[in-house]
């Protein structure tokens, strides 16, 4: 779909799109329309938010957040370049404590049984939160299906809690990695890190607090967090700043122990700016290794700043961080 025909299609839909990016804005996409000429190209080019990917085999995986129509967005791709966006919903049911509509960031991983997990955040009808939730399937495409009769995770007296990525270890383990929602309740938003159970279930063991906004151009929040093992260090990516425009960027913290501490980097790694507007409010990344080489997708906003395409793009290595080969950058 091209980019106009895709903000035709979406322009009725426009007051969706400020749900579907989580409790960082509580308005509309803000921002004035960018020059299309300026933009890097997208791999997927409509509405596709907050990319999780897993790769299985030969293919690469890619889920999303929302839509009016269905709950999780899934696509494929054989080369990280062209993708091919499933008509069927990953999710098609939620489980009985969530409340359609905010269905947002998934987190796919594949356990040691075979299986399939993906974790979500969806409206725990409850405590009127976001919380996190998990799902499971035979298939990498779904239908992931829950049993569930309350969130995996759902700390209400820290706002809830969003964008849930896995991170396995070099031993094995398993570890879930979210953020709690505090900027939609007054509190600081931190990232946190917890043990996963083999078949991923549960959690079993306290979370850990790992790092929270701190910096000028991360506002007033954190998000999306994704940790990866590069030689001796843990590298910790995550999204800060209000979705819902150009301010949103790409941040990363290295430690030398998966709990930390973390030290982050004083700059973005993706930013508006820092792209030349190439890129307008990069985020939502996460980084895989795929037939031998290691890529980041994340999402950024179109021309009009009315939905958010997805990238993906090679990432090379210096001095112990991830450098993605941005496309358009002046």
């Amino acid at each position: 779909m091209s980019r106009a025909r895709a903000v035709v299609a979406l322009g009725a839909a426009v007051l969706a799109v400020a749900a579907l990016g989580g409790c960082s804005s509580g308005a509309a996409p803000e921002g004035a329309a960018t020059d299309a000429s300026t933009l890097a190209p997208f791999q997927i080019d409509d509405d596709f938010p907050d990319p999780g990917a897993l790769v299985d085999g030969d293919t690469v995986y890619a889920y999303a957040t929302n839509t009016p129509a269905v709950n999780v967005q899934v696509a494929s791709s054989r080369d990280m370049k062209k993708w091919t966006v499933s008509d069927e919903d990953a999710l098609p049911e939620l489980p009985s404590w969530a409340t359609p509509g905010k269905t947002w960031a998934p987190g796919p991983a594949k356990l040691a049984d075979g299986r399939y997990a993906l974790y979500f955040t969806a409206a725990d009808t409850a405590s009127r939160h976001q919380c996190i939730g998990v799902a499971f399937a035979d298939s990498p495409t779904g239908p992931f299906t829950s049993t569930a009769d309350k969130p995996l995770v759902c700390p209400v007296d820290e706002g809830g809690a969003i964008d849930a990525s896995v991170f396995t270890d070099e031993d094995g383990s398993r570890h879930l990695v979210w953020k709690n929602d505090g900027n939609c309740c007054g509190f600081d938003t931190w990232l946190q890190l917890a043990p996963l159970s083999a078949d991923g279930t549960s959690l079993t063991g306290d979370a850990v607090r790992l790092v929270k906004q701190t910096q000028e151009w991360e506002g007033n929040l954190v998000e999306a967090p994704v940790i990866v093992r590069h030689d001796d260090e843990y590298v910790l990516l995550y999204s800060a700043n209000d979705y819902g425009g150009g301010s949103y960027a790409t941040g990363v913290a290295t430690a030398t122990a998966l709990t930390g501490p973390y030290t982050k980097e004083k700059k973005p790694l993706l930013s508006t700016e820092g792209t030349g507007g190439a890129y307008v409010g990069p985020g939502g990344a996460d980084l895989v290794t795929f037939t031998g080489k290691d890529w980041m997708l994340f999402h950024s906003w179109d021309d009009a700043v009315v939905y958010r395409g997805m990238h993906a793009v090679p990432v090379t290595w210096k001095n112990g961080l991830p450098q993605p080969q941005l496309e358009g950058t002046r």
